[in-house]
Order: structure tokens, then sequence, then C-alpha cells
């Protein structure tokens, strides 16, 4: 146990009559996690180099201590230090021109614990200080929590520390299904007065000490916060880690050693709760995944791709958040759906479709492949007609011909996969492994096996270790069930720079949750995502008409988008009718007649009624119809445009005489004056077809009778 009076750091007290000096907001940076759960691609570089939407996560880091008003910064580096010092030593933040002062601690730490003790030892720290991971993504501003903190401090030496915490709901996808934290508050003072982890599937129950019940009559007991990995910490803190070598981790060491002795310390950390703006850790494939669709749709603002934080960068955002960087090269006949960032110098071939999913710089996708929901990093290699479904494929990776990569597999840097191999669900591929060594491990090149990159292929299957597979189970775990929705956010604030998104993110419904998960059964959402896919679909739809596209172009967009949101088919019909409806009043406006609006719409671009309207299915063209003549309704001459456009369908054979009288008849197109009003001319189109139809039945039966 701690002995009750020793000083953190040696701090010096100022002499009697003195001012105390106001010393410079400091910062620690635990650069190495000390763990395996981004393996393999961390034995061979650290986690906090690893790219999100194309940035090092140390940049995210770094950038929110900036925006917090950190001056002097520590940096642990365990794990791959030359490639942490040598990165950190060519970026900005070692410039004069940097806002905060940068000192690289070179460790041999195994632990959090370790690395703690080690920085007091050094007596670096002169006051309060900020800890954070490599890994924190954040917008937040920590004044307040600072404020906060400083305040408390004055009243009580005996709180020496406070967690960051974000609110966001006791189900959300980023509460990890390994462990999920649950703090008990005191709500008069913050404090922090039970922490437990508890552990999925398993009945929720707290083992509360009767102490705690008793000097704290009331309770919040909060399972809804995402533990942002962001502590303020007085110089008490290192003491107690110098005084505790049996505690290793944050929160099941430090903290819960902490709270079990304060009857005998008086110890006290209170957590700061933020309710608005954004921040979470990448602790975990899952949240990789999570955080990286968070950032390219811009909850994270101003941390997404556009906004260049690093000087080579060059992204420009288009619609549907997509993110180009300059030279990039893209076939006619390819298809880059919503949501999607390309690094500079990537070519993608033809007929090749993007969606969903982040690749690199110099990446080169080959031809007619599919890649979605996928992570594709710097300098890999795609060939020709492969499919890549919600993985990772690691820098200078290549991927042959006629392969197939499965959801959640982790393909890691250099390995080659041989054409038509297919690299199985959770399977990680990798060229290194960890040999386990008395006093150290070394990470030694393994034996190819042909059976896992295929024949000419280099890598083999990278195993878990004991340790490692209960974690990674729960990170893949339900991959029937997939929950990483993409219009769910780390985040539930709604902002006036994400309007376009049309989308509040104050989700409560369990969800299972996984790196492979993608996919919801809300009825709430299912609405939303409608509203998301009709906006995105018909805007996109009449702006590619506009531009006289070439259909089959047309179509292969309208095809990412529609496998991006799982769109139905009714929801497809709808676009396509607004567009073509929003497209025939473009040109009358323009001067040119209804009818030849019409002529001049429905007829070149019949492919995209005939790929979405089943000629055979009166249902389909009754659905058509409606939600053209719905849109009609408020155009310019919408009665004659519903005319000639249904002359049109009918000349074309995308509609025929039953699905006209279907339409005709549905109660929904008389529900209103203005819709019976435009419906009115288009009876002469219902008649002449059903006259045709009843003389061809006619003609029919007398060749019969012949």
């Amino acid at each position: 146990m701690a002995p009750k009076g020793k000083k953190g750091a040696n701090a010096a007290k100022p002499k009697q009559g003195e001012e105390e000096p106001e010393e410079p907001l400091q910062a620690v940076i635990l650069a190495d996690c000390y763990e395996t759960r981004f393996n393999p691609f961390t034995l061979e570089k650290p986690r906090c180099l690893l790219t999100l939407a194309n940035m090092p996560l140390i940049e995210y880091t770094c950038e929110m201590l900036a925006g917090s008003g950190v001056e002097q910064v520590f940096l642990y580096s365990g794990n791959h230090s030359d490639q942490v010092e040598q990165y950190l030593q060519q970026s900005r933040w070692m410039r004069d021109t940097s806002p905060f002062s940068l000192e690289i601690i070179r460790s041999t730490s195994r632990s959090v614990g370790d690395a703690m003790r080690d920085l007091d030892q050094k007596q670096l720290i002169k006051g309060d200080f900020i800890c954070v991971y490599g890994d924190v993504v954040a917008n937040v501003q920590l004044e307040a929590a600072l404020t906060a903190h400083k305040a408390r401090r004055e009243k009580n030496k005996k709180a020496i520390m406070t967690m960051v915490l974000r609110e966001a709901g006791d189900s959300h996808r980023t509460n990890s299904q390994h462990t999920r934290p649950c703090f008990v508050i005191d709500p008069h003072t913050q404090a922090c007065v039970h922490y437990e982890q508890m552990k999925p599937r398993k009945s929720p129950r707290l083992e509360i000490s009767d102490e705690v019940l008793k000097d704290h009559p009331e309770m919040e007991i909060r399972s809804d916060l995402i533990d942002c990995g962001i502590d303020i910490c007085t110089p008490e803190v290192l003491a107690q880690w110098s005084d505790n070598f049996d505690w290793q981790m944050p929160r099941r060491g430090f903290v819960h050693g902490v709270l079990k002795d304060f009857e005998t310390f008086q110890l006290t950390i209170h957590t700061h709760v933020l309710t608005d703006g954004y921040a979470a850790r990448v602790r975990n494939l899952q949240t990789y995944d999570a955080i990286s669709k968070d950032v390219v749709s811009r909850w994270s603002y101003p941390y997404c791709p556009d906004t260049n934080f690093l000087p080579d960068h060059s992204y420009k955002m288009k619609r549907g958040f997509v993110y180009k960087e300059d030279g990039v090269v893209l076939a006619r006949s390819s298809v880059i759906g919503r949501k999607t960032v390309l690094g500079e110098a990537t070519s993608i071939g033809d007929d090749s479709v993007v969606l969903n999913s982040v690749v690199g710089r110099r990446c080169v996708i080959g031809k007619r492949v599919k890649i979605e929901g996928a992570y594709i990093w710097d300098d890999a290699r795609i060939g020709d007609d492969t499919v890549i479904d919600t993985a990772i494929v690691g820098n200078d990776a290549s991927v042959g011909s006629k392969c197939s990569v499965q959801k959640g597999a982790l393909i890691s840097y250099g390995v080659r996969i041989a054409d038509g191999t297919t690299v199985r669900e959770n399977t990680r591929v990798s060229q290194l492994k960890r040999k386990r060594g008395y006093e150290e491990d070394e990470v030694v090149r393994g034996n190819t096996d042909p059976k896992v990159v295929g024949e000419g292929g280099d890598g083999f299957r990278l195993e878990f270790d004991e340790d490692e597979e209960d974690v990674f189970e729960t990170l893949v775990a339900g991959v029937q069930d997939l929950a990483v929705d993409e219009d769910d956010s780390v985040s539930e604030f709604s902002d006036e720079e994400d309007e376009d998104e049309e989308v509040h993110h104050h989700r409560k419904t369990s969800r299972t949750e996984s790196f492979t998960s993608i996919g919801s059964e809300e009825s709430g959402e299912a609405r939303q995502s409608a509203a998301d896919f009709h906006h995105e679909a018909a805007n996109s739809l009449f702006d590619s008409l506009q531009k006289g596209q070439d259909p089959d172009t047309i179509q292969l967009e309208l095809k990412a988008l529609t496998l991006a949101t799982n769109a139905e088919g009714k929801q497809i019909r709808r676009a396509v009718a607004v567009a073509f409806s929003k497209r025939m009043a473009k040109f009358v406006e323009t001067g040119k007649s209804a009818k030849e609006a019409a002529s001049s719409t429905v007829s070149p671009n019949r492919l995209l009624i005939e790929r979405c309207v089943d000629a055979a299915s009166v249902e389909e063209q009754v659905e058509f119809l409606l939600f053209l003549q719905t849109d009609l309704v408020h155009r310019p001459q919408g009665s004659k445009l519903l005319l000639f456009a249904s002359f049109e369908l009918a000349n074309n054979d995308l509609a025929d005489a039953d699905g006209f009288q279907g339409w005709w008849e549905a109660a929904q197109s008389s529900a209103t004056e203005e819709l019976k009003k435009v419906k009115v001319e288009t009876k002469q189109v219902v008649d002449f077809l059903q006259d045709q139809d009843e003389s061809s039945e006619e003609e029919d039966d007398e060749e019969d009778e012949d």
C-alpha cells in the first residue's frame, strides 16, 4: 500500500510569501498499448503509426493535445521505438512552429504501470498533466475538464485524478464486447466510488462494498460511457504507481486499487462526462472500423480527410463523402461508392467497384474488382476479378486475380496471395510471427503455407496466443449479426456540418458488435436509412442524367450505392422515378415541350428503368407509375409530362396495359385532388393500351378458331 504522505516527482513547495509559479501544461502520450489486438500488423509497426483514414493515429492524438493548450509532451515509446522516433523527427511536431515541445522517451516497459513508474523516477512531471494513449481520436476541448479538476484540487488535495468519459448509450457499438466498463459515480461530487469491468453474456452484477453504500446514499451506475483513454492526473498519481508494483493497467490496476484503499488513504478519483463532441480510442478492430467510418462521415470534424492536416495531403471531398487526393486515376467505367477515401497515385481499373472503403496511396486496383467495407493500405496491389469484403490489406501486400478475401480477414505487410485463392473469414495472414524467449520475445519469419496463400504466394496463417484468443473471439463474434452501421457514430451530437447526412445519432438498441458487423434491424433506423438512400440516389441520378452520362455507367453507380446501403427494390424505383421527373421538368424549364422532354429522358435511359422494374411484374410497374405521378404533381406541366412519359414507357415496353390499368385503379393514384388532376390526361394512354390489348386478344381467338 502507498504511504500517505509521499509526493510524486519530488515536487517542491514554494516558500512562504512567494506566488506559486504557473507550470506549463504537460501531457504524457503512451504510444505503446502493451497489447496484441492489432497483430499481425503490430508485429512490424507500432499501433500509433497505423493509419486511420490514411493518417497515422498519433497525428489525431497530437492534434487533440495541441487544441487543448498543452505546452510540453513526453511520448513513451516501447515496441518499434526506432520507427516512432523516425516518424516524429520528420513530423511538424518537432519543428520550431509546433505548439508544444515534444520529448520521446524510449522505454523497455512491458505495461502501463512500468511506464508510469519510470516516469516518476525521471522526475519530469512538475504539476498536473494529461495522460493519453497514442490511439485517441477526439475533437473535444479539455479546458472545462481541466478547470473542474483544478477547482477540486484547490478544495481537496486528495482528489488526484479526473477520468474524461464520453456519454454514448449503454449499447453503443464502440463499447467493448470483451469487457464493459461500469462506473459508479456520486452525482454530487462526480467522484467515481466504484469501478468494475463486466464480462459479456454474463449476468450484470456489481459487488459494491458496504462502506461505499453507506457513504454515498445516492449513486449513478453508468455502463453507457465510453472510456476515451484521457486522464487528468496529479503528481500523486505517479507516486501511487511507484508504491504499488503489482498495478499494471490504468483501470483494473490503478483505479481499482485506489478505490479499494480509500478507507486507508482517502484518495479520490473523479469523472468528467462529455455530452457533446467526439472522443474515442482505437482499442481494437471493432473500434478501428467504427471510428474510420465516423471520420469519413465527418462526425469527428475537423478531423476528416479533406482538412489535410499533413502537409503533403491534398484530399478534396466529393458528393457522397468521397475523398480523393491528387493523382488518383480512375477508369471511366469504374464506380466509386459513397464514404470512400482514395489516396494519391492510386489507380482503379475498368468496371471495378469500391464503396465504403479506405484505399491508401499508390495502390493498384485491377479490373472488375469489388471492394466493400475494406481498408487497403499504401502500395497494395489487387488483381483482376477479386472480391474483398470487410477486411484489411496491409502495406505492400499483393492479392492476385480471381481471389476472394472474406469478412474479418487481415492480410499483413508484404504478404502475397496467389491467383484464385480464397482467404477465409477472420484469417490473419502474415510473413512474421512472435517467437517466445526466456527474457524477451523475438519476431521471426515463418514458413509459407500454400494452403493459406496459394501456390506461389508468400505468408502463413498466424495462430492466436492463448492470451489473445478470448479477446479476438469477441471482436469477430456474431458475423451473422453484423452491427457496425455506417450511419451510426461514436459521437451522438448533430451539427450543421452534418446536414447533408440528415442523421441524428441517438441509438439505444442492443447490438452485437464486431469488426465484421454492418447493419441494424431497428425500424427507426430502417426508415432513416431509406430516407438517406433516396436523398443520395435521386440527386446522384439526376446529376448523371444532367451530364448525359452513359446509362451503363449510371447503373453501375446506382448499384454501388444500393450495395452500400442495402436498399430495396422499392427504394430504387422511387429514386429513378424522381430523378426522371426532375430531368423532364428541367428540360421544360429550358424551353422544350413536354413531349420532347419525355422522349429525351425516357428512351435514352430506358436501361435504368429496365433494371428496377420487372416487365413481368404488374406490382412493380404500378409502384413506378405512382412514384412518377406523385413527384410530377408539383412540377411545371406535370400532367403533360406524365402523359408523354407514359407513352414513352409503353412504346419502350417498360409498362404494359395491366400495369397502367392497375395504376389507374389504385386508390393511391386518386388519394388527393392534385393526384387526380395530374393523371387525367393520361387516361387516353390507359384506354389506348386497353383497347390494343383487347384487339390483340380477339385476333388470337380468331386464329385459334381457324
